[in-house]
């Protein structure tokens, strides 16, 4: 689920026009969980493609421990809580960007943008034709762990813009981008993450773990994550298309967050709040001085991550995303709402 509205000021503040285009898409990440139940029918057990896992790629730090990881990139730039249990070791350079979860001192999901960061058998900025040419995108992926089995289905749009590939035994996610129909971020995951995350609807025999719950300042500091790592990928997605990055802005983030709060607690998804306004009132009761300024908005995606996927595969929010005039970024993030306030001072 996703939204956008864009702003204009003159340098006095006077409103001189005011866009809002709204999604509501049924793009959510997350499904509602199918209640357990035992039944005869077997589900199919999917065949493997067997791409091949190159030591000289970053799928290659699965598994392995956070020393080798250390030893491989040195210290991270930050480490990070997520909502899953790991925590996200964050590397960030001119070349590309990489984010490591680990948990029990053993790597389980990678993700990695930018086109100095080896993805192999894949390649960032790869278009999708040649992909599609090495293997197939399936609707049904399945899983086994002891005796339960995990069906995800994928929908067509899905299929297009974020598959599933398994990879002997972890799984790739590729998120293109279908405007440019190239690969522009991948995320490899065990088959635990896989199972927490569940960014499919899934169809399943035996038992589903719950997904974890946070809260108070663990909470807190991992909805904190989430806002630099959105910053830093929308950065990475600009500097793809020729674009200087953005600056973080506290006080806009601040205004970015109490709208994501709202929007959790009183559960509406919108950019015209009932206690605050639009956008305009927001930030002017933020003391945001701006010329100009943007709005993404976004729900039940599985992290941060996945959200700027969406905003980048849906027109108006891509043109915020990549509008040249912006100088500032704020980021706000409550539960699984995400806000992006762009602005030009």
């Amino acid at each position: 689920m996703k939204g956008v509205q864009l702003l204009k000021k003159t340098a006095i503040l006077t409103l001189l026009g005011l866009l809002a285009i709204f999604f509501f898409l049924d793009t959510r990440e997350q499904h509602p969980n199918h209640s357990p139940e035992e039944t005869k029918q077997k589900i199919p057990k999917e065949s493997i493609q067997t791409l091949r896992v190159e030591k000289s790629t970053v799928a290659n730090f699965m598994g392995k421990s956070k020393d080798y990881l250390n030893d491989r990139l040195g210290p991270a730039d930050r480490v990070e809580p997520s909502g899953y249990g790991y925590d996200w070791y964050v590397y960030s350079n001119t070349d590309g960007y990489l984010q490591a979860g680990v948990k029990n001192n053993k790597v389980v999901t990678v993700f990695a943008a930018g086109k100095g960061v080896p993805v192999k058998p894949f390649k960032i900025g790869q278009s999708v034709t040649s992909i599609l040419k090495k293997l197939q995108v399936k609707s049904e992926i399945t899983v086994k762990q002891g005796d339960d089995f995990y069906r995800f289905e994928l929908s067509e749009e899905e299929m297009n813009t974020r598959p599933l590939i398994p990879l002997n035994d972890i799984f790739a996610q590729l998120y293109f981008d279908k405007f440019s129909q190239k690969l522009f971020s991948i995320r490899y995951m065990d088959k635990e993450t896989l199972l927490a995350q569940r960014p499919y609807s899934v169809v399943y025999r035996g038992s589903l773990k719950p997904q974890p719950e946070f809260k108070g300042s663990m909470k807190r500091k991992i909805e904190k994550g989430q806002e630099k790592q959105i910053l830093d990928l929308t950065n990475v997605i600009r500097k793809d298309h020729g674009l200087t990055p953005l600056k973080w802005d506290a006080k806009t983030a601040k205004v970015a967050y109490l709208h994501s709060r709202e929007m959790a607690r009183l559960d509406y998804f919108s950019h015209t709040s009932p206690k605050a306004g639009d956008l305009s009132d927001r930030l002017k009761d933020g003391g945001v001085s701006y010329n100009e300024a943007g709005e993404n908005i976004a729900a039940q995606y599985t992290d941060g991550l996945a959200a700027v996927g969406g905003w980048l595969n849906s027109q108006g929010h891509r043109e915020a995303l990549l509008n040249e005039n912006y100088t500032e970024l704020g980021v706000g993030v409550y539960d699984s709402y995400y806000t992006q306030n762009f602005i030009k001072p």
